[in-house]
């Protein structure tokens, strides 16, 4: 049977980690998970709650329409006067099956076949993967420690329609303050380039808040996810804000590409913005796990990455240790019993040499893994310098 040119897209490499390392706990071996973005809490109480309530009063959970419950619109525009002070029309608000089905959704409201769409690298990788599946073309911008691995002005060209960034970002938890991000959207504006600010990781951050493209411009698209602030990652309900005019242009698109998002997550996250205390604390977790990370790592001989300011990740340089992520990768479960996601994900020309941990687990287990991983580097002969 043949199969298209547009799927030949690369593998999503942290699930074939996450694959090896479930293999592993199947056979009885204790893993200590570094590998995936995924939230150790649960779901907010209210979140569950909701659904169950929902569930055993026998509510109909049919089609809703295709931009999502109205009253789940409306609280997620509020959510942008509490933490931004703008103040939205929820008409703008999108809900969508995950982050991924808004970028589905961008990516086609926007962009015509062919369309050369820019992104930081390194980067998360469905973004390069689904652009090519939608056949666009992403056009990799080579960002490094020296600017937090973030885009600037200077790595635009006029031959760009696109630019996708996000702030934190994904693998390296850096943030673009409002001065360089307000920089990015201006020239973009300047060389008629679509700007989507990927803001999935806000409501994360360690040191100040993470600025939102919307507090610059209207003239962008947003999209978020209650999968990392709210833990709803399994949930699979997102968002995206369009200017007033593209509305219809998306609303369109979602009717027939996904008909509505899932009814019974849109339940849940509404109830979700009422486990605030919950989420809080999670946020004292995340900054627990950092610090300790940011010592532990250089014990175990990686020293070489930028603290992150947001989000729940260290993207580590290990060219003093291999030129073969993927193989260290392999290394530290088969010996340390600690999974982790090589740079290739992110960076297919120099992610051979980065590894990515993620400190989104409770703190005993990111304390664990950080162990393991110290006395896995002693057998090793690592140093603590690298």
């Amino acid at each position: 049977m043949r199969v298209s040119r547009r799927s030949a897209v690369d593998p999503f490499i942290v699930m074939d980690v996450m694959e090896a390392a479930a293999e592993a706990e199947a056979e009885g071996e204790s893993i200590i998970h570094m590998e995936a973005g995924q939230p150790g809490a649960p779901a907010p109480a209210p979140a569950r709650a909701a659904l169950a309530a929902a569930m055993a009063e026998g509510r109909p959970l049919g089609y809703t329409l295709a931009p999502g419950l109205p009253k789940l619109r409306a609280r997620i525009a509020g959510l942008y006067d509490e933490w931004y002070g703008i103040d939205l029309d929820p008409g703008r608000v999108i809900v969508t099956a995950g982050s991924t089905g808004a970028f589905l959704l961008a990516f086609t409201a926007l962009f015509d076949a062919g369309a050369r769409v820019a992104l930081g690298e390194p980067g998360y990788p469905s973004y390069r993967q689904i652009l090519s599946a939608l056949d666009l073309a992403p056009v990799g911008l080579r960002t490094g420690p020296e600017g937090r691995y973030q885009p600037e002005p200077r790595h635009l060209d006029a031959g760009l329609d696109g630019l996708i960034v996000a702030s934190p970002g994904n693998p390296s938890g850096t943030m673009l303050g409002r001065d360089r991000l307000a920089a990015l959207i201006e020239a973009c504006r300047a060389r008629d380039i679509a700007f989507i600010s990927d803001e999935i990781y806000h409501g994360i951050q360690h040191d100040g808040r993470a600025v939102s493209a919307l507090e610059i411009s209207d003239e962008v698209y947003v999209i978020n996810s209650f999968s990392k602030y709210f833990c709803m990652t399994g949930w699979r309900v997102g968002w995206m804000v369009v200017p007033k005019d593209h509305v219809r242009v998306v609303e369109r698109l979602a009717q027939n590409l996904f008909i509505c998002p899932p009814h019974a997550s849109q339940v849940a996250a509404l109830a979700a913005f009422e486990g605030r205390g919950e989420l809080e604390a999670n946020l004292a977790t995340y900054a627990r796990n950092r610090r300790l990370m940011l010592e532990g790592l250089p014990r175990a001989g990686f020293t070489r990455f930028a603290p992150p300011d947001g989000a729940f990740y260290v993207y580590a340089d290990v060219s003093g240790i291999t030129d073969d992520s993927a193989a260290l990768a392999a290394e530290m479960l088969e010996e340390a019993r600690v999974a982790v996601t090589p740079g290739l994900d992110f960076d297919p020309a120099r992610g051979h040499r980065m590894l990515r941990f993620s400190y989104a687990a409770d703190t005993p287990h990111v304390a664990e893994g950080l162990r393991r991983l110290r006395d896995w580097a002693a057998r090793r002969g690592l140093s603590a310098a690298g």
